[in-house]
């Protein structure tokens, strides 16, 4: 039943999330961006992301099928997106360039999408549906978007605390750590297309 509450549910749902959104990780970037004069809003940016997670965790699927792509496709695209951003913190450049008609917001892009419900949370997501009760899943996810706006409020704070050095090597580790992740993502997901094509050519 959607109602059925279990704490070890909502426990383990948490920490998987948790792990894969790494927004702790992730901080190096929102302070760069921050640094590149880019706006920021926290709650706007924990609530999109719990909308995205909702809608896609009832209507994912069915809305990629409309565009005739599959979880494994939009997989590939956000771990290319993760890939060039990692590339960015490691190696200390820009190729994502600010022009006079970039949005000032960052707040979806790239925060909301795909740093906190990138293509890998939200396959993620999919992926926990078949074990655990909706509710718990819904509730950890609310529990992680509320970890999401602490760290993105007190982001400064947080780099004022730990200072610039450590917030650079930080930074460095996590480049490397979003580069596995996104390479990974990439050699699963593309195995898996590879995989779909030779059935369908046998």
């Amino acid at each position: 039943m959607f109602y059925k509450f279990d704490f070890q549910q909502f426990i383990s749902s948490f920490f998987v999330l948790f792990a894969i959104i790494d927004i702790i990780g992730t901080m190096p970037i929102i302070i760069s961006l921050k640094k590149r004069g880019k706006k920021l809003n926290p709650l706007k940016a924990a609530l999109l992301s719990f909308a995205m997670f909702m809608i896609f965790l009832y209507v994912g699927e069915a809305f990629l099928k409309l565009f005739n792509v599959d979880i494994s496709s939009f997989a590939v695209a956000g771990s290319l997106i993760i890939f060039i951003m990692a590339l960015e913190m490691v190696l200390d450049i820009h190729i994502f360039k600010d022009t006079e008609d970039s949005p000032k917001d960052s707040t979806f892009f790239p925060v909301v999408f795909p740093l906190i419900a990138g293509a890998g949370a939200l396959t993620t997501l999919l992926s926990i549906r078949s074990q655990f009760h909706s509710i718990n899943i819904i509730l950890a996810v609310a529990a992680n978007m509320f970890v999401v706006y602490w760290v993105l409020r007190f982001a400064k704070r947080i780099e004022a605390l730990l200072g610039a050095g450590v917030i650079y090597m930080i930074q460095k580790f996590f480049g490397i750590i979003l580069l596995a992740i996104s390479v990974k993502l990439f050699t699963t997901n593309m195995t898996r297309i590879i995989e779909v094509f030779i059935k369908q050519t046998n």
